[in-house]
């Protein structure tokens, strides 16, 4: 109900005469308060959630920066990692990576398991921290061995053409790891060759031609991935005289992948090593294992899922800072898995990611029961913290309609310009009342009604004691 005010309110002139008015009061005005001032406190409590609300919203879609532990310094694995953190930061990712340098794979599972790291890359077949789950594959590795040519021409006394003649020889292990020393002793079991009758001598890669030359080893085994320069340098140094390098074939890599599941079967593809002619010159089998991203357990889902979307997302461009970052492949989310699949990556693998209503629909939900409840919390609380004002302004209507029979008894216009005044006070707190939500347009109606009752029973009582002459003053004789 919209009400004007200034007509409601406005009072009735009081009469001198027929027809002329005299000096009153001047009428009070009210100035009705904005409409909807007495749900101040509803409001507050619901501007107060939306509040928290949106900071909730900002803390979870803020980015979120993980650590990932990675070495050695300077290998390919450190530089794809690099190339990844660069392409989210640079494309404003959801997850911000930091690069913690390590030794080598052992030291990247130890800062895992530490905690000092929240992601790390990992051989698949070195010791799996108990807490780590598979994000993706970053590289897989196949095994290369090969007895190096004596020259071109010349001929060796007892050739080693298969494993079994490695027995009683010396191997040379590319790298500084120990984890390719055991990967040998673990193919020589195989073979029925016992791992102490193989002497091993681990070389760098710029070693290898030396190693070579003086003849210090027979054969030499590397691990990498089909792209490996480290696998092509070394079997380029091991050339002599341009002979051509003898690939000794691991037959039994199904057998040996049943035994240990962190190993595959595979093959090297024939010329995939280079060379000419191309070597090798047909395909040959071997074994093959997985450096893993791999993420604490304890990580959100909604995390790990952004990252693996993240990492498959940019990894064409991060390609281009290290081609290898192509090569990034999906976990695998079977139930037997050797590291198994963190949920939030087999989520997104499996195409059943949550979406932003499924992960938070409850607290949706939730937030809207509380400001429901809290809505209703206020408007009490407001009508509880009138409710003085509220009864006061009751006690003051229900006085001013006394006045209405006091009015019509009065005997002088000194009595009726005291209940005016008296009337023009209610007047005033009524409206304070108003506008401060006390009451609202019902009760003020209310009042109005009494209100032009009192004004029209004053200026009639006015007209009766102006048209009643004045009483003789009878003077007493002493």
């Amino acid at each position: 109900m919209n009400l004007n005010l200034q007509q409601m309110f406005s009072r009735s002139p009081p009469l001198s005469g027929p027809g002329e008015p005299v000096p009153g009061p001047t009428p009070v005005r009210g100035k009705r308060a904005p409409k909807g001032a007495g749900i101040f406190m509803p409001l507050a409590a619901a501007l107060a959630i939306v509040l928290v609300v949106v900071g909730a919203i900002y803390i979870a879609m803020r980015p979120v920066t993980l650590k990932i532990a990675v070495g050695p310094p300077n290998s390919e694995d450190v530089k794809v990692m690099q190339a990844l953190a660069h392409t989210f930061s640079r494309e404003r990712g959801y997850i911000r990576l930091k690069i913690i340098p390590t030794e080598g794979a052992t030291a990247s599972a130890a800062a895992l398991s530490n905690k000092v790291a929240d992601l790390a890359v990992i051989r698949g077949d070195l010791d799996v921290p108990k807490d780590a789950a598979s994000v993706a594959v970053l590289r897989k590795n196949l095994v290369v061995l090969w007895v190096p040519s004596p020259g071109k021409g010349k001929k060796v006394k007892n050739p080693i053409k298969k494993i079994q003649n490695l027995a009683g020889r010396r191997v040379g292990v590319i790298g500084k790891t120990t984890a390719n020393i055991n990967l040998l002793k673990v193919i020589l079991r195989q073979y029925g060759v016992d791992p102490a009758k193989v002497e091993v001598v681990q070389f760098s890669t710029n070693e290898v031609a030396e190693a070579t030359r003086t003849q210090k080893v027979d054969a030499f085994l590397a691990a990498g991935p089909l792209n490996s320069k480290i696998t092509a340098d070394a079997l380029a140094a091991s050339q002599k005289d341009g002979g051509e390098p003898t690939f000794l074939a691991i037959d039994a890599a199904d057998a040996i992948a049943q035994n240990f599941p962190a190993y595959d079967a595979a093959e090297i593809p024939a010329g995939v090593l280079g060379g000419v002619p191309p070597r090798p010159e047909e395909e040959v089998k071997t074994i093959s294992f997985s450096h893993h991203i791999v993420a604490r357990k304890s990580l959100s889902e909604a995390t790990i899922g952004m990252l693996t979307r993240q990492i498959f997302a940019q990894r064409q461009n991060a390609a281009a800072e290290a081609p290898s970052a192509s090569k990034i492949e999906t976990p695998d989310t079977d139930k037997d898995a050797d590291i198994p699949a963190h949920p939030g990556a087999a989520a997104y693998v499996d195409g059943e990611e949550k979406t932003f209503l499924d992960r938070y629909s409850d607290f949706i939900w939730w937030g809207i029961m509380g400001l429901s409840a809290m809505g209703s919390l206020g408007a009490w609380f407001a009508g509880y913290l009138k409710r003085d004002e509220r009864q006061n302004n009751t006690t003051l209507r229900d006085r001013l309609l006394e006045m209405l029979s006091q009015v019509r008894q009065a005997s002088t216009h000194q009595e009726l310009d005291g209940m005016q005044a008296e009337a023009d006070t209610i007047l005033r707190n009524t409206l304070r009342c108003y506008e401060d939500g006390a009451i609202d347009d019902g009760p003020l109606t209310a009042f109005n009604i009494a209100l032009e009752q009192f004004h029209t029973a004053v200026a009639d009582r006015r007209s009766v004691l102006m048209a009643t002459p004045p009483r003789p003053t009878v003077q007493l004789r002493a």
